[in-house]
């Protein structure tokens, strides 16, 4: 009995190969009523020298597996067998060509992060294909939370809470930039127990619960701690992820981790796994990423971030010893947009960028990040150094023109300039052109060879300087327009249609 146990176990492990896990989060300020009767949270903090079977008791209602079906599911979307299995519907092994282009460009060039390294699945359609992941509850009338790449473009959702009740769901929103997604159980009549998003700032050491529905086989509760704070994996350009050693597999997608007071403090993203299972190094999206997103997807079912209108690049030690700067933290504005917040409110090129709305800005990251959170037409202080000194200035944040999918509001919609490409942009790191940060699968970008990470240097003959450019290019009435993109160490022409989606 034990040979075979031994012997069975490798195989075992290569059939529930952990892959990529993603999550979402949401606002218990503005999302979750205060309805006692039906809450899930606890009321003390556990001790968890004495175990955590009353947190879990607690917070177990709220979470649930998610059952995903797709009538027609090409080889970019979630569920289709990969490698040399020939299956193609594998519940609880949703892959990476669900994902955006963002995250899977990323798990593909650096395999160790999602689990059997190289295991890319071969190209068709498949039909009835399969997806399962995780979710949890965030109000009592039944909003809750999962990923994008779980629910992306799914004909049918269905949420199994932890009694085993099968209720179906709606897609409200999706954001494809931070991998989440809103949806809503279809149960009007019905009040839910819910879990509350955590306000306080997790630190490394705390202590984490992670719940969900690893490799499908239903509620499943793991513990660890928070081992790291801010890690950028590359996947985004929101990255901000905690890494916690509680065990992480496939099927966690979009489940919740919890701190001892039964408060989400994060959701289930990614794991590093050179061998394809746990090895306790899991990623997941903080509660405060969420939040904005959450808000914005509850409110409109799309996604509204702040806007800033610079071109920024890092400051290096060289720099900032030219600069007169103490230490090499900021960002250096090399470029300020015609018209944009920031040269209404007094930017110039050459500034350094210290402090956005009373938060240190550590790098030209940091400082996209706490913008994109800021509510849009909000005043907020930008403390800067200029030729030496320093200041303040009072900037209106504005409204970035890209933003997420609105799902089921309005039917199709005519999509014009960037969004018919399908593309993403953003200032580049070394203030040349603008990079691509997300390309959408089966897009007019992808479909010319487009990726994340390409830099567009010229659109129609014409120098791009910032998104506008670019957006102003797509505009003079041509049915195609000619970029100069790099890639890499290359640079290549690409004609790309106009009013096409």
């Amino acid at each position: 009995m034990l040979t075979t146990k031994i012997t069975t176990r490798p195989r075992l492990l290569s059939m529930l190969a952990a892959g990529l896990l993603t999550a979402t989060t949401l606002t218990a300020a503005t999302l979750v009523a205060p309805v006692a009767t039906v809450h899930a949270e606890s009321q003390a903090i556990v001790d968890p020298a004495q175990g955590v079977a009353d947190l879990v008791d607690a917070v177990m209602p709220a979470v649930f597996s998610v059952q995903v079906k797709f009538a027609n599911v090409a080889d970019n979307q979630p569920g289709v067998s990969g490698g040399d299995d020939n299956n193609d519907s594998q519940p609880g092994q949703p892959d990476l060509r669900g994902m955006p282009d963002n995250f899977r460009d990323f798990f593909n060039q650096f395999p160790q992060f999602r689990g059997q390294p190289g295991q890319q699945g071969q190209p068709g359609r498949h039909e009835g294909g399969m997806a399962q992941g995780s979710g949890f509850i965030i109000s009592a009338d039944g909003y809750a939370v999962t990923n994008n790449h779980v629910v992306q473009n799914a004909e049918t959702v269905t949420v199994t809470l932890n009694d085993g009740e099968e209720i179906g769901a709606e897609v409200i929103g999706t954001d494809p930039k931070t991998d989440l997604a809103l949806i809503k159980i279809k149960a009007p009549d019905r009040k839910f127990k819910f879990v509350n998003f955590s306000l306080d700032e997790p630190r490394v050491g705390d202590w984490v619960m992670a719940v969900g529905n690893p490799f499908g086989l239903g509620g499943t509760v793991t513990t660890g701690i928070i081992s790291a704070r801010g890690r950028d994996i590359g996947s985004g350009p929101y990255d901000d992820f905690l890494q916690i050693d509680a065990s992480i597999n496939r099927g966690n997608s979009g489940g919740p981790a919890f701190n001892l007071k039964g408060e989400v403090i994060g959701i289930n993203t990614a794991i590093f796994s050179p061998s394809g299972g746990s090895v306790g190094i899991g990623f997941a999206v903080p509660a405060s990423t969420a939040q904005s997103v959450i808000d914005s997807l509850r409110k409109d079912g799309t996604v509204t971030r702040g806007w800033l209108g610079v071109q920024i690049q890092p400051v290096t030690a060289d720099l900032a010893e030219s600069l007169g700067l103490q230490g090499d933290k900021g960002a250096l504005v090399s470029e300020v947009t015609e018209g944009s917040p920031a040269m209404q409110g007094g930017l110039k090129s050459g500034d350094t960028i210290v402090k956005v709305d009373g938060k240190d800005v550590l790098d030209a990251r940091d400082l996209a990040r706490k913008v994109a959170r800021i509510v849009p037409n909000k005043t907020v202080p930008v403390a800067i150094m200029r030729e030496g000194k320093s200041m303040t200035l009072d900037v209106k944040i504005g409204i970035m023109a890209d933003s997420g999918s609105k799902v089921g509001k309005t039917g199709s919609e005519t999509k014009t300039g960037l969004a018919s490409l399908g593309l993403t942009l953003s200032p580049a790191a070394d203030g040349a052109g603008v990079q691509i940060t997300a390309v959408e699968p089966g897009s007019a970008a992808e479909e010319r060879g487009l990726k994340q990470g390409d830099v567009i240097l010229e659109v129609a003959g014409k120098e791009v300087n910032g998104v506008a450019d670019v957006s102003a290019a797509m505009k003079d009435g041509k049915k195609r327009v000619l970029m100069l993109v790099r890639s890499g160490e290359g640079q290549r022409f690409v004609a790309v249609p106009v009013g096409q989606g």
